[in-house]
């Protein structure tokens, strides 16, 4: 199958640093060309990839250190040269929200879009309603509840290369938090948690201009404590250490999250997870298997003490089975495969 991978240009694929959705799609991509596939990624030019290569920007939009640049003017010509290429492919697989959708209504039947953020916004229904005729899919069913009757075709969890990180038998008796520092992934949680029980706690995450304000006001001042060590931003190579020697990583989010990939980052390691029970959470944590759903700070504050009776082996078995890349190809390899036939495509165009 010809598939087109097409990216946001804001990180590289994968990312250097903090980055979910280009994270994916690099994963996305190397294991559809794994699996015999014949594919291609727009993307900038410093991504790493096993697929064909289509440079539409000179390096990721974030890390760029231009003062002045224009990210709709980078995803514009993304988009113009997809479109310009798109004959080319079997399924043309879309990870831009949905700012293709006025470009690509005559072959909207052979796209797939993922939906990578929450969809509890003003505005994003009647955008759904003006463009019903795109296949999406979700990353993970609690995403769906606010626009239910959108045209999904099929849900698709997030996975991780299998290769990507080594199991760790044994933790160090430290917490992790990873991620961003915004409001609703409640870090003040995470370090309330830990200060409650006495455990050590790692945070490494990226603070985002438009939280810098929560952070500088409601955050900096609680890591002033011996328990709590700030280590800003890591790699996929720094991620290795710091979630294999952790008992647990915690995950107390206060919003509809769509699915989480730091959760099976730290399964990949060994590492349980300790999440409350919000948006994807009770989708990809399997409660006293590979960690534990909370309700409340005090279930949470219980239940750090019961981390280190999970079996790590297990945990690491689950996210084999369920959140491996290969098993994340897999999936969207059914997808494509109940897409409209071109032709059945081009009788639908015509009946319109």
């Amino acid at each position: 199958m010809k598939i087109a991978q097409v990216t946001p240009l804001y990180e590289a694929v994968p990312p250097r640093l903090y980055g979910g959705t280009e994270r994916v799609v690099a994963h996305l991509t190397d294991a559809l060309v794994e699996l015999g596939h014949d594919v291609t990624l727009f993307a900038s030019a410093d991504a790493e990839t096993k697929a064909k290569l289509v440079a539409v920007r000179d390096q990721a939009i974030r890390l760029d250190p231009a003062p002045l640049k224009s990210d709709l003017a980078a995803h514009l010509s993304l988009l113009s040269e997809v479109k310009r290429r798109a004959d080319q492919f079997d399924v043309i697989h879309f990870h831009t929200d949905m700012l293709h959708f006025p470009f690509f209504e005559q072959r909207a039947g052979r796209t797939v879009t993922t939906v990578h953020g929450r969809l509890d916004l003003k505005d994003l229904g009647a955008v759904y309603q003006r463009w019903p005729q795109y296949p999406l899919v979700s990353i993970s069913d609690d995403q769906r509840r606010p626009l239910i009757h959108a045209n999904w075709v099929g849900t698709a969890q997030h996975g991780v290369p299998a290769s990507l990180y080594r199991f760790s038998p044994a933790s160090e008796g430290y917490l992790v938090f990873l991620g961003r520092i915004s409001p609703e992934k409640r870090p003040d949680r995470a370090i309330a948690i830990a200060k409650a029980t006495g455990k050590k706690l790692k945070i490494a995450a990226k603070v985002d201009d438009v939280d810098r304000a929560y952070f500088e006001e409601k955050i900096a001042h609680l890591m002033d404590h011996p328990l709590i060590e700030f280590v800003g931003e890591i790699s996929d190579k720094g991620k290795q250490a710091f979630l294999g020697g952790a008992d647990g990583l915690l995950f107390p989010i206060d919003w509809p999250e769509p699915f989480g990939l730091v959760m099976i980052e730290a399964m990949a390691c060994g590492t349980p997870v300790l999440a409350y029970a919000c948006g994807s959470a009770p989708e990809v944590v399997e409660d006293g298997l590979t960690g534990f759903l909370v309700g409340d700070d005090a279930h949470a504050i219980a239940a750090v003490a019961r981390l280190r009776e999970l079996d790590r082996r297990a945990v690491r078995k689950r996210f084999e089975e369920r959140f491996s890349a290969t098993a994340m190809a897999m999936r969207y390899i059914e997808i494509y495969g109940g897409l409209a036939a071109p032709e059945e495509a081009e009788l639908d165009l015509a009946a319109e």
